[in-house]
């Protein structure tokens, strides 16, 4: 399937995958993340229920702390 993600165009090689499993595959191993798909924040303990389809735009954005 073809998405967006964080502004880049993508081909992954399933027709339908979980938050979870997205970041999976790109490597996305932060523990602060902030998700959005089609400009929907997704909360964490959601990650396993929501899925990307075809065509979606996902922001996976790391939060990081200090001062």
């Amino acid at each position: 399937m073809k998405i967006v993600l964080n502004n880049r165009d993508e081909e992954i090689n399933a027709e339908v995958v979980t938050i979870k499993e997205l970041l999976e595959i790109k490597n996305f191993t932060f523990r602060m993340l902030v998700v959005k798909v089609n400009g929907v924040l997704v909360k964490k303990d959601r990650y396993e229920h929501v899925y990307v389809t075809e065509g979606d735009n996902v922001i996976v954005l790391h939060l990081v702390s200090g001062g």
